[in-house]
């Protein structure tokens, strides 16, 4: 069933179409919110908030773009509002990566340093102005076709093309020091 069939089974009460329409969107919703907040569990509350506003506001939605489009504008949204409103991480957060179980391939100082350059990779990713880290997360982690990316952003395809070059370029200014460490 194609979305449009589905957004008009749900708005006529079918909510069985909207557990399909959720079961259909809710793991490419949960990578995009991962990109933004790095924490699977606030990722996985602000994509239960999320199907919860799309549910509440699917009459609103027009059918002028795509329903992924609109699905990902909202994801976007909700994942910015949320890091706006939580700014400050708990000090068990940032420690987490230390306290995580360890693989058996490699030894404690591997973990470790792993686990330092992923956090250098997320804080570099965070640190990229607002539309550029929407613009590479939705490419890189969701691996849209800039097309889409352009239309959830309300840009042009060339303007899209630009951030991710722009992001490209900080995020290799931000690691090439320390990322072959």
């Amino acid at each position: 069933m194609s979305d449009e069939q589905l957004i008009g089974e749900i708005t006529a009460g079918n909510d069985a179409a909207f557990k399909t329409l959720m079961e259909k969107y809710q793991l490419p919703v949960f990578r995009t919110t991962m990109g933004f907040l790095h924490s699977k569990e606030d990722a996985e509350d602000v994509t239960q908030e999320i199907f919860i506003r799309i549910y509440q506001s699917l009459n609103t939605f027009q059918g002028e773009s795509e329903f992924s489009t609109w699905l990902y504008s909202i994801t976007v949204n909700m994942s910015l509002n949320f890091l706006r409103r939580n700014r400050r991480k708990s000090m068990l957060q940032s420690l987490e990566p230390f306290f995580a179980l360890r693989s058996e391939e490699k030894n404690p100082l591997e973990e470790l340093e792993s686990a330092e350059r992923d956090k250098r990779i997320r804080k570099a990713i965070d640190s990229l102005p607002e539309k550029q880290r929407m613009a590479f997360i939705l490419s890189r982690y969701e691996e849209l076709p800039q097309k889409q990316i352009a239309a959830i952003m309300n840009r042009t395809e060339g303007a899209v093309e630009q951030l991710l070059q722009r992001a490209k370029e900080n995020l290799q200014k931000k690691l090439n020091p320390t990322i072959g460490k």
